[in-house]
């Protein structure tokens, strides 16, 4: 996920915050110039002044101390940061939001927690929304507040608690199913020693060739760089990498440096309705977020490369001439591309629950499950997007719970390998991931980061952005630059161990897609597991969450 995609994360967590703000401060309601918490016949207030002030100052001073006094040091912090935080985010855009679908759909879950003779409160907090963006310094809780069109805003502190205890509820499941499942997958100490190490860097020289390609039927330009070394045979698949929402062809540039280096040809698209270009014209008022087309047309913009790969390939005096097996691919996509893999590999979008379950109580979505809920717009029910020259395909940290419906991930076609993080807000592991890895075809693999976030599978420089980010229920707290070292460095091994499953070397590097290694190369801050099923004592403790 690039910047931009950050900046709709903030305003996730901003939702968040002004519910959590109460949830931890427990008296600090928002009005237009007073805070109101309502509990039965109590209520307590604050003047949006002294918010302003602590926001300024970043004490919790004055009148605000006799509400602060429970509160930790990390609470606290976080109640500064909320009211600190502002989402760069023109009125145009916050305005095509709150009265999409889906915006609606989630001002009615946060109205419930307002306090109000009256019924308007959707329509109150989309006028807080619209006009607090307007402020100069962009759309915050406190420009909320201030524009809030009322003397008063009053929060019914009960039903604020039941909204914040339900947000992202596929994060929290996961982490009670880590908790209950961790004692069956301990695994025993590692005794088998390994011929070499997969995660250092190969002895090609890396080159990269930068393209533009036009697909003049779809009318979309897209930028191509193609990672290779005079190395590279046709004895080794082509590679394609898919990016997140929001994103850059290179959020996994150390990746595609590193297969490379040990003579594969990687070719990094940038798709141009979902990449961090797109979304930062969304910003500006300029176009949607997202187009629900874009499910479509991420799996044709690889289908699209490999046509163009194809003639170059036969292209004389390119210095990829020859070099290229199109016929036999690898696709790893991270994310939103994640998904776009595993429909390239046959997985079949099934949205008729999808268009169901995206009519209500969004608020317990994750974002990963509120992005998919736009594809409920196709006007189809079953899409297959299957490319045959697809081999193998990688999805880290992929969105998967709703788009493939029941039994799309069972039309998967090919070998397999998906990649999950314990901590990740965005796509939680046990919805997004585990649930849909035990729907996909033999062979598979399923790669565990304990501890490991949305962000951490990331090249570091495409996550500096991540730099001072409020920690909230929905996004925050990832784990990045060089505290995932470790995960990326165990990301190269096993892509490139996987790879290598459809050259002559695969038996040299079978050992790598092992338990073993992954407790060979775990660390005390990152545990990794791998397996390629499911045991059945651990899917019963699945399917009893799944239940709940």
């Amino acid at each position: 996920m690039g910047r931009s995609w950050g900046n709709i994360k903030t305003v996730a967590g901003f939702f968040s915050a002004i519910v959590l703000t109460q949830f931890w401060a427990n008296t600090s309601a928002i009005a237009a110039d007073t805070v109101v918490v309502r509990l039965g016949l109590f209520t307590e207030s604050i003047s949006l002044a002294e918010l302003q002030k602590a926001a300024k100052t970043g004490e919790l001073s004055g009148s605000l101390q006799p509400y602060v006094k429970k509160l930790s040091e990390q609470q606290r912090r976080f109640f500064l940061g909320a009211l600190g935080m502002n989402v760069p985010i023109s009125v145009v855009t916050v305005n095509k939001l709150v009265n999409t679908q889906i915006g609606t759909t989630i001002l009615n879950d946060f109205a419930t927690a307002l306090a109000r003779k009256d019924k308007a409160g959707v329509q109150a907090l989309r006028a807080g929304l619209v006009l607090g963006s307007t402020a100069p310094q962009g759309l915050s809780i406190l420009s909320f507040i201030a524009a809030y069109p009322s003397k008063r805003l009053e929060i019914n502190l009960p039903q604020a608690f039941t909204v914040a205890r339900s947000l992202n509820t596929a994060f929290w499941r996961t982490q009670q199913f880590m908790l209950a499942i961790t004692p069956q997958l301990d695994p025993k100490t590692a005794q088998i020693a390994f011929p070499f190490d997969p995660s250092q860097p190969g002895i090609a020289q890396v080159k990269i060739l930068n393209l533009s390609l036009n697909d003049q039927k779809r009318d979309r330009q897209i930028p191509v760089d193609i990672y290779w070394s005079t190395a590279a045979t046709a004895n080794k698949p082509v590679i394609v990498f898919s990016h997140g929402f929001g994103s850059v062809r290179t959020d996994l540039r150390y990746l595609a440096e590193h297969l490379a280096s040990h003579g594969y040809v990687v070719a990094a698209l940038e798709h141009p309705g979902s990449n961090e270009a797109n979304t930062n014209s969304a910003f500006q008022g300029k176009t949607r977020v997202v187009m629900p087309q874009e499910f479509l047309n991420r799996p044709q913009d690889i289908s699209f490369v490999l046509d163009e790969l194809e003639k170059l390939n036969q292209t004389a005096n390119n210095p990829l001439q020859g070099k290229l097996a199109t016929n036999k691919v690898m696709v790893i996509g991270y994310s939103f591309g994640g998904s776009t893999a595993l429909a390239l590999a046959g997985a079949e979008f099934q949205l008729e629950h999808l268009k169901q379950r995206c009519k209500k109580n969004l608020t317990i979505l994750s974002l990963g499950e509120a992005m998919q809920c736009i594809a409920q717009e196709l006007p189809e029910n079953s899409y297959q997007l299957r490319d045959t020259r697809i081999k193998q395909a990688i999805a880290l940290n992929p969105t998967t719970s709703l788009i493939f419906g029941e039994t799309g991930l069972n039309k998967v076609q090919v070998p397999t390998l998906v990649l999950a993080g314990s901590a990740d807000k965005t796509t939680p592991a046990l919805t997004e991931q585990i649930i849909g890895f035990n729907k996909i075809p033999s062979p598979k693999w399923l790669a565990g980061i304990v501890g490991g976030t949305h962000l951490s599978v990331k090249d570091p420089s495409k996550t500096l952005d991540q730099i001072g980010q409020p920690n909230t229920p929905i996004s925050g707290g990832e784990v990045v630059g060089e505290q995932a070292a470790d995960i990326r460095k165990y990301v190269k091994a096993i892509a490139l161990a996987f790879a290598a499953q459809m050259t002559p070397e695969a038996k040299n590097y079978a050992i790598f897609l092992t338990s073993d290694y992954a407790q060979f190369a775990s660390t005390a801050a990152f545990p990794f597991r791998l397996i390629t099923q499911i045991p059945p004592d651990a899917m019963a403790v699945v399917k009893e969450f799944v239940e709940k």
